[in-house]
């Protein structure tokens, strides 16, 4: 494998941060991520595919972006792979109705599946979509892994755009699949969050929405807990996203608050949150969840010495707890996948991966630091 990292910045332009590759026609795939008013310019992915002739080009729009140990937000930065013995199939798809994402999803994936098929890493627009829909797509290769998130536009939650061998748009997913006997594919998914409160059960939801916990208004009882960040709802609430457990899961999963009604009393998540489940409030401890970054390292790492590519997903929720000190999340990654390893990624609306290196089953993750490592021998 031989990479080569660019970042581009309004002051220069594109700006070579680390080069390896020595015929830039060999290079198979870019991945791309960017703030969401850079990217969606043309001419950004004009520049790439000049330079990239043979490339097919992915990526999107974040929440913050991961170069090696450093995490940017006023710009673009892209990666370059290319795979001495393996090689890469891409899939994308625009969905204008959101009904029918698990249909194209499912019909896609399967179009991807090969006797050497060793990952899919997917990129999904982070606001049209129903992340728990999209799982369900995904989840037709029962047996081959599936990593990925959903883009982001700094925190907005309003739009975002994903790259697919084109302009950046909305509506769009990619899927990439990594192909060949050399190659070696690690992820890991850890949370880190505190849990405070007691178990409550959904006792009215709709999909992603939630009306009524424990026969109360959902959203009452939530503020009641949040105390004096009850008056900066909706934002406030990346900060206290639920666990939820339900009966025929093994693991529980996180989930973020991404809006409030006040009329209907509902608070909607960022993936589905079934009637029944049994919810309990989480808080952030830094600490706890910088110790969660280099846990997920550590379940994703998979080779010593081996010149390998992580991609870092990471929740926005995380970000805006940590602020100042979210750098540290990504150099411990670094300090436990080794030198050898290069970084990219972003944070995002939402994580896609396997609870754990044992598992195929991909689920729909909030609040987590992911990570997908890929090497080749």
């Amino acid at each position: 494998m031989k990479l080569e990292q660019m970042r581009w910045t309004s002051e220069k332009g594109w700006d070579i941060v680390k080069q390896e590759i020595e015929s830039l026609e060999n290079v198979q795939l870019v991945i791309v991520f960017g703030h969401p008013d850079l990217i969606v310019v043309p001419e950004r992915f004009d520049e790439l595919k000049k330079r990239y002739p043979n490339a097919y080009i992915a990526g999107g729009s974040t929440a913050g972006n991961i170069l090696n140990v450093s995490l940017t937000d006023q710009d673009i930065v892209a990666t370059a792979v290319e795979l001495e013995k393996g090689s890469i199939k891409v899939l994308s798809s625009e969905i204008n109705d959101p009904s029918e994402l698990q249909k194209v999803v499912s019909e896609r994936v399967g179009q991807l599946r090969a006797p050497d098929l060793k990952h899919v890493f997917v990129l999904s627009d982070g606001i049209h979509f129903n992340g728990s829909e999209l799982v369900k797509g995904l989840n037709g290769l029962e047996d081959i892994s599936i990593t990925g998130g959903l883009m982001a536009d700094q925190g907005r939650f309003k739009q975002t755009f994903v790259m697919a061998n084109g302009p950046a748009r909305e509506k769009q997913i990619v899927l990439i699949g990594f192909y060949g006997e050399s190659l070696k594919v690690g992820y890991g998914c850890f949370a880190g969050w505190d849990e405070f409160g007691v178990d409550r059960t959904i006792t009215k939801s709709r999909g992603n929405v939630v009306y009524a916990i424990d026969g109360q208004p959902a959203l009452a009882l939530y503020k009641k807990y949040l105390g004096e960040f009850a008056e900066q709802l909706p934002a406030s609430g990346l900060r206290f996203p639920l666990r939820i457990k339900r009966d025929d899961e093994d693991m529980p999963i996180i989930r973020t608050l991404l809006a409030i009604d006040d009329k209907a009393q509902s608070l909607t998540f960022a993936g589905d949150v079934p009637e029944g489940a049994t919810v309990l409030l989480m808080k952030g401890n830094i600490e706890n969840l910088i110790l969660s970054a280099a846990e997920a390292a550590k379940q994703a790492k998979v080779s010593d010495g081996h010149r390998g590519l992580a991609v870092i997903i990471s929740c926005v929720g995380r970000k805006l707890l940590m602020d100042q000190m979210t750098d540290e999340e990504i150099e411990v990654v670094q300090k436990t996948l080794g030198e050898n390893i290069w970084l990219t990624g972003f944070y995002s609306n939402g994580e896609l991966a396997p609870f754990h290196q044992e598992s195929k089953k991909c689920h729909l993750h909030n609040q987590t630091m992911t990570l997908m490592t890929i090497y080749e021998d």
